[in-house]
């Protein structure tokens, strides 16, 4: 069985501004992130990001319905 983990960028490189941390998961060797509090970035950003850091998006809070 193969482990396969996800950089949450909520948590991690928190010394980089949000968007710069795809990059940084990247370059650790990462293929997938999640992302817990995305609120203050457009989806469109995020997006860029992932592809332009050929990564995956395995988990992203979205918030509660009223």
């Amino acid at each position: 069985m193969t482990l396969k983990f996800a950089a949450n960028l909520s948590f991690l490189f928190k010394e980089l501004p949000f968007l710069e941390r795809f990059a940084e998961a990247r370059i650790a060797g990462f293929t997938a992130v999640e992302v817990l509090f995305p609120y203050d970035v457009p989806a469109s950003e995020i997006k860029d990001r992932l592809l332009r850091n050929d990564l995956d998006l395995v988990l992203i809070n979205t918030p509660p319905p009223n």
